[in-house]
C-alpha cells in the first residue's frame, strides 16, 4: 500500500460545517449531534473559534439517573445546568488546510480528542476527524 504522502487535509476534511455560538444552549447542540449524526461541533465566534463541544462532553454531564422520571426531561434539566462555555474544550489544537493527512493522523493519534479544526488566515475552514481518516485509509485499499 502506498500512501501519497504529501496529501493535504483539506481533501478530506468537512467543509460544511455545523457549528454553534457560546450563546446556545445545550439542547440545541444536542439536537443537531442527533440530527446530523455527528459527534464535534465547533463553538464559534463569527468566523473564529473559540472551543470545541464533543458527544462525550454533553454525555458526562447527563449522567443524572433518569430512571424514575422522563430520561428528557432529566437532561433538559441538567442542559440548563452549563452552558457551553462550561462544557466545551478550549484550549484546541488546530491544523492549516495544506497539513498533510499523515501529521493529522500523527496529532490525533496522540491526543486524546477525535477532531481538529482547519484554520486559514484565522478562520475557521473545516473539520478533520478520526472517522475522516479511517475513510481515507480505507479508500486506499
Amino acid at each position: 500500500m502506498s500512501l501519497r504522502h504529501r496529501v493535504p487535509v483539506s481533501t478530506i476534511m468537512t467543509k460544511n460545517i455545523i457549528s454553534l455560538n457560546s450563546t446556545d444552549k445545550l439542547d440545541t447542540a444536542e439536537k443537531l449531534f442527533k440530527e446530523h449524526h455527528i459527534r464535534h461541533i465547533p463553538v464559534v465566534d463569527g468566523s473564529k473559534i473559540i472551543g470545541m463541544l464533543s458527544l462525550t462532553d454533553l454525555l458526562r454531564i447527563s449522567f443524572a439517573d433518569g430512571a424514575y422520571q422522563d430520561e428528557s426531561e432529566v437532561e433538559t434539566i441538567v442542559y440548563n445546568m452549563f452552558t457551553i462555555p462550561q462544557v466545551m474544550a478550549k484550549n484546541l489544537k488546530s491544523v492549516s488546510t495544506n497539513t498533510t493527512i499523515k501529521e493529522v493522523a500523527q496529532i490525533l493519534a496522540k491526543n486524546e480528542f477525535h477532531a481538529l479544526p482547519v484554520i486559514e488566515d484565522g478562520n475557521l475552514v473545516g473539520i478533520v476527524t478520526t472517522t475522516d481518516l479511517i475513510n481515507y485509509l480505507l479508500e486506499q485499499y
